[in-house]
């Protein structure tokens, strides 16, 4: 596997998950390296929007050619938008992970939550670890 792309305005976690925070919103999508241990991505479920998310609990799943992937909340929150273009387009998130492959945005999220988790600096140590384990 090639190394990932990490970008550093994003916070992760140890399951793979991003986290962009704007203000008491954060959008919330699968990392780089996820999608490319999943491959193709065909089918996304998304979550409502409305619903509310908790910390380390599943979100949504996301189906590939190789297998299916839950996907954990990294925050808690309500939902307050999908990205429905999925629905039609699922390989957005392999083609651009950070940008249109978005999966959801969530309001009223804690910024001590944030604090939990991981820098790009952490989580690109995390990554390297399992390449190397790969």
């Amino acid at each position: 596997m090639t190394a990932s792309n990490v970008p550093v305005d994003l916070n992760y976690t140890e399951q793979h998950e991003w986290v962009r925070a704007e203000g008491g919103t954060a959008t919330i999508g699968i990392t780089d390296f996820a999608q490319h241990a999943l491959g193709e991505v065909t089918y996304v479920e998304l979550p409502e929007a409305g619903a509310g998310l908790t910390r380390g609990r599943e979100c949504a799943v996301i189906e590939s050619l190789k297998a299916a992937s839950d996907v954990y909340a990294p925050v808690n929150g309500t939902v307050a938008q999908v990205n429905a273009a999925l629905d039609a387009d699922p390989t957005k998130i392999n083609d651009d992970p950070y940008g249109e492959g978005w999966l959801c945005k969530v309001e009223g999220v804690d910024q001590v939550e944030l604090g939990r988790l991981l820098s790009p600096e952490q989580y690109a140590e995390l990554i390297a670890k399992e390449e190397a384990q790969a």
